[in-house]
């Protein structure tokens, strides 16, 4: 269960990945929901998704801290 929320995150963003502006917002919403291990996790997987799909560089921002 605990891994539910994760697999949830990644497979909305995604979905929402055609537009940098959703995509913001749904890692935004991320931060607040995800365990501080899973967030760890998702900055590893941000940013090899970046990688692939430039255009979403700015979402970097979101996850420096």
């Amino acid at each position: 269960m605990a891994r539910e929320m994760y697999k949830y995150t990644l497979t909305v963003l995604e979905k929402v990945s055609f537009d940098t502006t959703l995509f913001v917002n749904e890692l935004k919403k991320a931060t607040e929901r995800l365990l501080p291990h899973e967030l760890q996790e998702l900055r590893l997987w941000l940013n090899g998704y970046v990688y692939k799909h430039p255009h979403l560089s700015p979402a970097r921002l979101v996850l420096t801290n």
